[in-house]
């Protein structure tokens, strides 16, 4: 593997973060990480669709006329995701259920489409599956962050076993069910693009209108 293509691998991890930098994903991250095991499973599922979607998009991108791309783009990330659906179904219904439809969601996440139209479309087959998969980890990575932040101090838990001494048996902790409501997830979330943004001064966007600012300071 070179280094190039390793990079595709390592990038979206923190420096190019599909969630923390370009900010795509939320939705799923709000809705599924009021558990480990919802947030494991969705991420695996849509690391999978991504990787898969991203290597066959550039198998026959040289074939693809451009006014119809992306409807073929949607449909083969559809009937990956239907494929990822079933799978589910068929080996973890309950968390199938517990993941509801969300699972077939993934066709609208911004991700997916993005990385097949911005990267798939323009390079081989294995630095392809490399961004996918990079991109992927890096969604994985912060759905995981947030998901233990919220179950462990919404419910004691993690992966559904207590961590916490919970008050109700006699222990120190009482559970925030606030962290189980959708709007924790977006301070989370807001929070670690602080810090990381701190640490990483780079990912700061550049003011966009620094002439009409400058004037608007320079008024008595």
């Amino acid at each position: 593997m070179t280094g190039t293509t390793l990079r595709h691998l390592t990038v979206p991890l923190v420096d190019n973060n599909p969630i923390t930098l370009q900010i795509l994903g939320i939705c799923s991250a709000l809705a599924v990480t009021t558990s480990m095991a919802t947030a494991l499973t969705m991420s695996l599922a849509l690391t999978a669709v991504l990787t898969a979607a991203s290597a066959s998009i550039s198998l026959i991108r040289r074939h693809l006329p451009s006014s119809i791309r992306l409807v073929v783009q949607i449909t083969i990330i559809a009937s990956l995701v239907i494929v990822a659906d079933q799978v589910l179904r068929a080996f973890a219904f309950e968390m199938s259920q517990r993941l509801s439809v969300f699972v077939g969601l993934i066709v609208t996440n911004c991700i997916v489409l993005g990385r097949a139209e911005t990267f798939a479309m323009r390079n081989p087959v294995w630095p392809s599956v490399m961004d996918g998969l990079g991109n992927g980890l890096g969604y994985s990575l912060v759905l995981m962050i947030v998901a233990a932040v919220r179950e462990g101090l919404g419910s004691g838990t993690l992966f559904g076993v207590p961590v916490l001494a919970m008050a109700a048996e006699g222990g120190w902790f009482q559970p925030l069910g606030v962290m189980l409501l959708a709007p924790s997830a977006f301070f989370i979330i807001g929070l670690l693009i602080w810090v990381i943004r701190t640490l990483r001064p780079t990912q700061i966007e550049t003011n966009e209108f620094p002439i009409r600012d400058m004037a608007r300071s320079e008024k008595p």
